[in-house]
Parts: structure tokens; C-alpha cells; sequence
């Protein structure tokens, strides 16, 4: 029997038609979707994105990734994940992995695809670019992220102070990604760089909740959801 395939679908950060062409094609085609399980039973944030695309007879397959740091518990999640999706790949299903953003940037679809080649190295994967957040967020502001030869960093939710410092000195532009559980700590250091007035947060970018805050000279205490970014432009 020919196996099927597993193709990471890079939904965007929340407006569904950002949707490539092609990854709606392999979303609608695959006879099983799956997606990141929604908290306490509701539909996750991926699942939400392309509800609407969905197909009536294809079947769901929400999949449990705790968020935790410790990596004994986050690998058993990915085995078990892997192992829920081969068992639709090895009887010649296809499978499209609904992934907010893009699913090769930051993303749960990388360990998923990882543990799965690893578990069974005849499986077959497909990823299909889309757009991340960072890109996203600059659009809904109206500003291009980089112009000319500025260079570029962009730091995870769980980076150093001293990483930050580093980057506000050596890069024109810095993302910092899920900023809310460490703004107050960066929002210092910006003031210390006299960055505040050319530095801007977006919350959920591209959703309907949709919030831009600009020049964050009188805003110490933002009090942000999880999907919040910040993004530095020493440029102004």
C-alpha cells in the first residue's frame, strides 16, 4: 500500500485567507486534518483559523502538546503524536498539520515531522510556507520590517535581558516574540536605549481583537495577551 503524506500547513497568525493557494489545496485534500488540541475541550487556535475551510467528510485529529519546558515530557507528547498521525499515513491517508504561523519558524510541526521521520524513516512530509508573525504584524502596522541593508534579529519568547542588549545594539531592526511574560524587563531596557518611541507591540495580529500599541514612552505596565510581539525600528 502507498503511504501517506504528512504536510505542515502554515495557516498564518489568524486571518484565514491568509492561506496560500497551495496550502489551502493540501488542506482540503487530505482526507485527515489535524491541529494542535484546543485547553478544557474548546478548539484550538490553529483549528479556529481554518474552520472554515474545512471539509465535511474529512476526519479531525486534535493533537495534545502540553506547554512546558521540560523536555522529557515534551518528547513522550511528540512520540505520541507522531505515532496518532502514522497510524493514518501507514494505511495511505494523507494528513495536513494545521500550524499557526509559518511551520518553519518557531513551530510545533517542526518536532512533530522531526519525531515522526525519526520513529518511522519511511514516512513522507510536505511543508507548505505561509506567513508568520513578525511579517504579519509590520503589515498591520503599515511599516515594511527592514528597508536596505538594515539587518535583522529576532529573539523567542524566552531570551535573555542580555540577549536583548546584545541585539538593540548590533541590529537596526529586533522582533521579540511573545513578549508579554517579559515587557516590563524589556520595556526598561528600551527606555535605557531610548528606543520606546520607535518600538511598537501588536496582540493577536491579523485577528479581529487586532491591538497596535505605538511609542511606549507612557506605557511601563501593558498588560499583554500570549500572542504579542514587539518589534524595534532604531530607524524610527
Amino acid at each position: 500500500m502507498t503511504l501517506g503524506t504528512l504536510y505542515g500547513i502554515s495557516v498564518g497568525p489568524g486571518d484565514p485567507e491568509l492561506l496560500t493557494i497551495k496550502g489551502l489545496r493540501r488542506l482540503q485534500q487530505a482526507s485527515v486534518v489535524a491541529f494542535p488540541a484546543g485547553l478544557h475541550g474548546k478548539p484550538g487556535f490553529a483549528q479556529r483559523i481554518i474552520a472554515s475551510h474545512l471539509q465535511p467528510e474529512q476526519l479531525l485529529l486534535p493533537l495534545e502538546f502540553p506547554f512546558v519546558l521540560e523536555m522529557e515530557v515534551l518528547s513522550q507528547a511528540w512520540q505520541v503524536a507522531a505515532k496518532a498521525v502514522w497510524a493514518y499515513l501507514s494505511q495511505g491517508q494523507d494528513v495536513a498539520f494545521a500550524c499557526e504561523g509559518d511551520v518553519s519558524f518557531y513551530s510545533t510541526f517542526t518536532y512533530l515531522a522531526q519525531t515522526l521521520q525519526t520513529l518511522y524513516p519511511e514516512a513522507q512530509v510536505e511543508a507548505v510556507p505561509g506567513v508568520c508573525s513578525p511579517l504579519a504584524a509590520a503589515s498591520m502596522a503599515g511599516l515594511p520590517i527592514t528597508v536596505r541593508q538594515e539587518k535583522l534579529v529576532v529573539l523567542p519568547a524566552l531570551y535573555a535581558i542580555a540577549e536583548l542588549e546584545t541585539a538593540v545594539q548590533w541590529a537596526e531592526v529586533v522582533v521579540l516574540m511573545k513578549v508579554s511574560s517579559v515587557y516590563s524587563q524589556v520595556w526598561q531596557v528600551l527606555k535605557q536605549h531610548n528606543l520606546l518611541t520607535s518600538s511598537f507591540v501588536v496582540e493577536w495580529a491579523t485577528n479581529p481583537q487586532q491591538v497596535i500599541h505605538r511609542d511606549l514612552q507612557d506605557k511601563p505596565d501593558l498588560q499583554l495577551p500570549y500572542f504579542s510581539l514587539l518589534i524595534v525600528q532604531k530607524s524610527g
